[in-house]
């Protein structure tokens, strides 16, 4: 009796476990890189999808910095243990679109998952940067954003500045972070995250500038890099002799330099539109202003996407697959994508989206939360406005980071910072395309 008492136990505990694997749910790495407020926010949304069904589950997983977590999805790739989502930033999306057999095109994710992919649903500007010339969508653009500028309203009122007017150009935010330094109202003027993305690609595209040949690389790889030209060095150059007193503080070559700004160090940051949420965190009483131009015939054009795409690996499982086409399904809800965009700062990737926004009265209750949208959708883009795609383009931003870092140190003016950077970047540029 025993023995068959004991044969039962085992045999009852081995149908609960058996049945209980056949129920779990079916596991999705999302690697990515978001940090503070942005963070939560995947957190919250890979929670609400786990919520809101039983087959799959989110696992989100935080790698470091965007070029961090690129090379992790890299190296795992290489040893073939890729997780099924990896969030992408821009500058990486070459790179992801030149690693053949390395990944699955989102648009066919989704149709093995039994949805409908209407690219017309998505905001024009995004899609188009994140799709193969045929205009198969290859990513999903989760957190595209634009630059805009920031100002700390308190700051500018006792600099003596008008904090109901941002500066519209260069000239006039030069000036005005010059009497916030002056004034003792600060003790830094301005400064900028993602010299390369803001100052560089954007002052272009923004600017109807040309940032290298090919159409800064959407029409080919083989380019040849024009960001050394006398406007280029015009800008940088002021901007280096506004370091040199401290008016313009240089705080890395990512996102770190938003920490000088919340901190109240400096009256005047640029940066991504999705950093709107650590800002609103600080509690500070601030300010949106479109980002600044040069005065000219056209401008401003046109600002260029920044943030980042998700991007599914090859060689996962079908459950993984259509898992992973649920998920991309919940976060184009119309519901998500509008609060998404509202907490976030980053734009909505859906044109539903937009539209709810719009008709809730989100903007008129929130002066310049449109800013970044009005921003890329203004103008139909120009062979110099469409956005930088380079096989190495985090490469690239490297070399330029090192040469801009020699410049704000006071060891190389502008015109040799940028003429090092093209000649280096070029090389490599030649070298990554087999040439």
């Amino acid at each position: 009796m025993r023995t068959s008492i004991a044969a039962a136990v085992i045999a009852t505990g081995m149908s609960t476990m058996m049945a209980s694997t056949a129920m779990a749910a079916t596991e999705i790495q999302w690697w990515h890189a978001m940090t503070g407020a942005n963070n939560e926010v995947v957190d919250q949304l890979a929670k609400e999808f786990n919520d809101s069904q039983g087959d799959y589950k989110i696992v989100p997983v935080f790698k470091g910095t965007y070029p961090e977590t690129l090379n992790a999805g890299i190296a795992a790739f290489r040893a073939k243990q890729p997780p099924a989502i990896i969030q992408v930033f821009d500058a990486g999306s070459g790179v992801m679109m030149g690693a053949q057999g390395a990944i699955v095109p989102v648009a066919d994710v989704l149709t093995k998952g039994g949805y409908k992919f209407d690219k017309s649903a998505y905001l024009p500007g995004i899609v188009a940067y994140y799709s193969k010339p045929d205009g198969t969508m290859l990513s999903f653009p989760y957190n595209s954003s634009s630059p805009i500028l920031y100002y700390n309203k308190d700051i500018f009122q006792k600099a003596g500045l008008d904090a109901t007017k941002p500066p519209k150009t260069w000239p006039e935010l030069f000036d005005a972070a010059r009497k916030i330094k002056t004034s003792g109202a600060a003790s830094c003027g301005f400064t900028s995250t993602w010299l390369t993305w803001i100052q560089t690609e954007n002052l272009a595209a923004w600017n109807n500038v040309s940032y290298g040949s090919n159409e800064n690389g959407l029409g080919g790889t083989d380019v040849k890099l024009a960001f050394n030209s006398d406007f280029f060095v015009k800008h940088f150059q002021s901007i280096a002799d506004l370091a040199k007193d401290g008016t313009f503080r240089y705080g890395g070559r990512t996102s770190e330099a938003k920490q000088l700004f919340t901190s109240g160090e400096c009256g005047i940051l640029t940066e991504s539109s999705g950093g709107l949420g650590d800002i609103i965190k600080s509690g500070m009483n601030y300010g949106i202003g479109q980002l600044p131009y040069y005065e000219g015939d056209g401008r401003p054009q046109n600002t260029i996407p920044g943030g980042a795409s998700l991007w599914v690996f090859a060689g996962k499982s079908d459950a993984e697959y259509k898992g992973t086409a649920a998920f991309f399904h919940f976060l184009s809800q119309t519901k998500i994508q509008a609060r998404l965009h509202q907490v976030s700062g980053y734009l909505p990737v859906t044109l539903a989206a937009y539209d709810e926004t719009k008709t809730s009265g989100f903007y008129e209750k929130n002066p310049g939360r449109e800013t970044p949208i009005q921003q890329m959708m203004g103008k139909a883009p120009t062979p110099n406005s469409k956005g930088v795609r380079l096989v190495n383009l985090p490469q690239v931003r490297d070399i330029m980071n090192e040469e801009f870092e020699a410049m704000l140190a006071g060891k190389q003016d502008a015109k040799t910072a940028l003429n090092k950077a093209v000649e280096r970047g070029n090389a490599a540029i030649q070298k990554a395309i087999g040439k």
